[in-house]
């Protein structure tokens, strides 16, 4: 296997604190590596290292001669003057300019540096990532100056994918995606040739792509093997075999270990007979929340009327209308979780849930007793004169959770500030700090109605996994958008999605009924126009629902059928023991055994193939 990177002894640090200390490790042809890590770890400066952007502080780095790559930061630096066409084509024109012959590579057309439109437009590969990503919605010639952070951030990730590379490196790739666009990012990846390096949040996504997970820590990385879910249990498993003193993550990780074993099938990668050690872990695991306590109480709290919208009409300032007639009551306790492509008008139904837009029609109805909790998406409300502590201490200082009291400091850690942090200004913090901030100041003051607008953005798993925590002991009405199909999941009972026609529609099979149902609509012809008046992302064909059933119910079979012959083969070797003075009875014995191995490792091998596709 061809050797793309390697990195022997390598060391870097800022100022004195050393984010990778005397690190080995390569990246082959064909890798597809997720990296994970708390943030200011040093995932990023992992990144830079692997592709030059930095140099190493001592160690040496190495990289195949002719190597082909590609890296999208969260930087989102692009050209000043460029339009989104000319960005997108750029490499590609590098790339035939570096295969073609001196004679060919003087022809020149229209398009970006000498990638005639047609070229490109003709080739399914780039116009799928072209409409995949959503880069035809923002118009091939609109200058990229004109566009937003996720925005340029969109069109930085369409340029890369668009060539044919040996690896290609993401730094939160799916932070500016919704849904629909993880999903398609996803299949996209899985399809190509090329090495992978990812650092994401996205637990699904990472469970998806990865083959290996990188953690970095304390200056090290450590490998493991598979995506989210094998990593989860590699650190649970390593926490209980060391007996480590942090209790607090050995007992997050079991817990989360155990929602995912809880849950649908296809989260797990595993035959049963595999992860019999992980059932034996999260035996005494406790489900994440009692749901009828929890309702209860929320009724308590909040009394019979939470905030209620009656036939109401929101459109955009230009008048387009994004939902109309529309009749909700959020109940005490409820869990909702808002999904729909972007501009379809989740945010809007937010902020007319919270009371802070106009509505075209009808009319708002908020209980006395309701207080609202709202994270927004921007990062305006914070106190940069205070520090983090203060800030937290300015809202309250100490809270109920459950019943429980903590302080404001206890919750800051809880959420990822150290003592030494706390001390930290407000003003010094980076993005992903100032949003975990403006997330501990909203649940210091102890709301009863909890409105969250992408909470996960910029959070790490490890915090992501604390807020989770939280979450799942708090008793009130909950509604969030979140591309984040795990949180959804998690921490959501119910699903409701907005496609675009101006109806709120309830989705009892959750994300995965709504992939269906947006996939089922573009196939159709009728998936709504998006805000930039392109049509919406054309999806990757998904599987036919008859087979993904047939495959299924397979994979079931499969499974008991491993299960009755690895208790064959447990029984056979018994026998064995006991006829250690028969040799007749040994070689009767001793070949029924080979043919059961035989069919069990068939069994395994049909498992895995089916579960790769399922």
């Amino acid at each position: 296997m061809v050797n793309l990177i390697n990195l022997e002894q390598v060391g870097k640090s800022f100022g004195i604190k050393p984010l990778l200390d005397n690190v080995s490790l390569g990246i082959h042809e064909g890798d597809r590596i997720g990296v994970v890590g708390l943030n200011g770890g040093g995932k990023t400066t992992l990144l830079e290292v692997l592709t030059g952007i930095e140099g190493p502080d001592s160690g040496r780095v190495s990289r195949m001669g002719g190597l082909r790559m590609a890296v999208v930061t969260q930087r989102g630096v692009l050209p000043d003057g460029a339009t989104v066409g000319e960005v997108v084509l750029a490499g590609l024109a590098e790339d035939q300019q570096m295969w073609a012959s001196s004679a060919d590579s003087t022809a020149g057309g229209g398009g970006a540096d000498g990638v005639a439109e047609h070229e490109w437009a003709s080739d399914p590969r780039i116009r799928s990532v072209v409409e995949g990503i959503g880069i035809a919605d923002l118009g091939m010639d609109t200058l990229v100056t004109n566009l937003s952070g996720g925005e340029r951030r969109r069109v930085a990730l369409a340029a890369a994918l668009v060539r044919e590379l040996d690896l290609l490196v993401l730094d939160e790739p799916t932070n500016h995606l919704d849904v629909e666009g993880v999903q398609w990012l996803a299949r996209h990846l899985l399809a190509r040739r090329s090495a992978l390096v990812v650092v994401t949040h996205d637990r699904w996504f990472l469970d998806t792509v990865a083959t290996r997970t990188w953690e970095v820590v304390g200056g090290k990385v450590e490998t493991y093997e598979g995506g989210y879910n094998d990593w989860i249990f590699a650190r649970a498993e390593r926490a209980r075999q060391a007996d480590a003193a942090e209790a607090r993550r050995q007992n997050l990780a079991r817990k989360e270990l155990a929602w995912l074993r809880r849950g649908p099938q296809a989260r797990t990668s595993k035959p049963r007979y595999r992860v019999e050690a992980a059932e034996a872990l999260i035996a005494n695991v406790p489900p994440p929340r009692d749901t009828v306590e929890l309702a209860s109480f929320a009724r308590k709290r909040l009394g019979r009327v939470v905030i209620e919208l009656e036939d109401v009409t929101l459109a955009t300032p230009d008048d387009r209308e994004l939902v109309r007639d529309l009749t909700w009551r959020l109940a005490p306790g409820e869990r909702v979780g808002l999904v729909g492509v972007n501009g379809s008008g989740k945010t809007t139904l937010l902020r007319a849930l919270a009371g802070e837009t106009d509505l075209k029609a009808g009319k708002r109805i908020q209980g006395q007793t309701v207080r609202i909790g709202w994270l927004r998406q921007e990062l305006d409300d914070l106190p940069l004169d205070m520090r983090v502590l203060e800030a937290v201490q300015d809202v309250a200082q100490r809270m109920m959770l459950g019943d429980k009291e903590i302080s404001a400091g206890q919750l800051a850690e809880r959420l990822g500030f150290t003592p030494a942090k706390q001390r930290t200004p407000v003003g010094d913090l980076s993005g992903g700090e100032r949003r975990r901030l403006q997330l501990t100041r909203i649940l210091m003051s102890e709301p009863n109605v909890l409105l969250l607008d992408e909470p996960t953005n910029d959070l790490d798993i490890d915090t992501l996994q604390q807020l989770e925590d939280l979450l799942d002991n708090w008793p009130g009405t909950l509604v969030v958008i979140s591309h984040d199909r795990y949180l959804i999941e998690r921490i959501c009972d119910s699903t409701w999605a907005l496609f675009g026609d101006g109806k709120l529609t309830n989705l009892p099979g959750g994300i995965e009924e709504y992939l269906r149902k947006r996939a089922a609509l573009t196939e159709a012809g009728n998936a709504p126009a998006k805000p930039g008046g392109g049509q919406a992302n054309t999806a990757t064909p998904t599987t036919d629902s008859a087979a993904y059933r047939a495959a299924r119910k397979e994979l079931a079979k499969l499974e008991r059928s491993i299960e009755k012959l690895t208790d064959r083969e447990r029984k056979l070797h018994a026998a064995l023991a006991e006829a250690a003075t028969d040799p007749d009875k040994l070689i009767t014995l001793g070949g029924e055994l080979k043919q059961v191995q035989a069919e069990k490792d068939a069994a395994e091998e049909r498992w895995l193939e089916l579960a790769d596709n399922a």
